[in-house]
């Protein structure tokens, strides 16, 4: 699948990429983009609500009054849960939501999340973007030259580029990782995908390495 390059500027270059059609060019699952999103988010849950019950609560232990000949209902101590300030029964306790997905399925969430980026033409592949220090103005200029200012924005990168990085991060619209670092719920909840030249190079690279072995 070839893809034109474009600039910083938002034009072609003449240059073109391959990108795989093993990774970019599948018939999407939507089955497991939604267990991959939903393994992701509740993978981020604290899962630290907790509530107290009657053994935890404060109050006397002492038994109100003798179980019979009242002829009232058979009551405990003051930290039973049927009196205001008693102990709460079912509530909730802490616990852990993340669940297992196997890598496989992690991996075609991925693909196919990218695949219905390029069927939807929302990714776009640019030139590496080279700064000598954080500037986020900067990059704020290279958006608007895309077009994708206003929208949200998931940049991958081929390698580790921390000026990049920091340039970006307090752009409350754009995330950024290496792509072997990406994830299914950060490609879907992107409107548009940048993609490095260099990093969509090295993703064919290893495709071939794989296909090879």
């Amino acid at each position: 699948m070839q893809v034109d390059v474009l600039n910083i500027s938002g034009k072609k270059t003449g240059r073109t990429v391959d990108l795989p059609e093993e990774i970019f060019g599948i018939e999407p699952n939507d089955h497991v983009i939604y267990l991959a999103v939903k393994q992701y988010l509740a993978a981020q849950r604290q899962g630290t609500h907790k509530v107290k019950t009657r053994l935890e609560v404060k109050g006397s232990s002492k038994k109100l009054h003798r179980q019979k000949g009242t002829g009232g209902s058979r009551k405990g101590n003051i930290r039973n849960p049927l009196y205001k300030g008693g102990g709460t029964i079912f509530g909730p306790k802490p616990r852990d939501y993340d669940f297992k997905l196997n890598q496989k399925v992690k991996g075609l969430a991925k693909c196919s999340a990218l695949s219905y980026k390029v069927k939807e033409s929302n990714l776009v592949v640019v030139e590496d973007v080279t700064l000598a220090q954080p500037k986020t103005k900067e990059l704020v200029s290279i958006l608007k030259s895309l077009n994708v200012n206003n929208k949200k924005v998931l940049v991958l990168a081929g390698e580790e580029n921390t000026n990049l990085y920091l340039s970006f991060r307090n752009i409350p619209n754009v995330v950024g990782y290496q792509y072997n670092d990406m994830n299914t719920y950060d490609i879907v909840n992107a409107d548009v995908v940048v993609l490095l030249e260099s990093s969509a190079k090295t993703i064919a690279e290893d495709v071939k390495e794989i296909s090879a072995n």
